[in-house]
């Protein structure tokens, strides 16, 4: 298992050719409360890149991007009857969707964990 993050705050954790996509514990803290979240219908086909999701707090409304391509296979409905689950767990049971990896050399130019915390750190 690997765990890559972006500089949207989007992390993308991988198990063979399944992609599970989330955003990280920085994005969550500086949304605040997390009212709302959108995610994207199992069988949609995103690009690297693509807005793939929507995420609501009492402070602001944002995108979610794909952090690489493919083929959405689940959607997590959770979000929907309790969106605060980001803000509790936003790098575990608070993920987005899940796809199948079109191109795993996608990942490369992504940053590992260590690298996006002390990437944080400077913003």
């Amino acid at each position: 298992m690997s765990l890559y993050f972006t500089k949207d705050h989007e992390w993308v954790r991988v198990e063979g050719d399944i992609a599970t996509v989330g955003i990280s514990e920085h994005a969550q803290a500086a949304l605040g409360d997390i009212v709302f979240a959108e995610v994207p219908a199992p069988g949609q086909t995103l690009a690297k890149g693509d807005e793939a999701a929507v995420v609501e707090s009492v402070k602001a409304a944002s995108d979610v991007y794909a952090p690489v391509g493919g083929e959405v296979t689940e959607a997590n409905a959770a979000l929907a009857d309790d969106p605060a689950i980001v803000n509790r767990e936003a790098e575990g049971e608070g993920w987005f969707f899940k796809l199948k990896l079109a191109d795993a050399g996608e990942l490369e130019g992504l940053m590992d964990e260590a690298a996006y915390r002390a990437w944080c750190e400077t913003l």
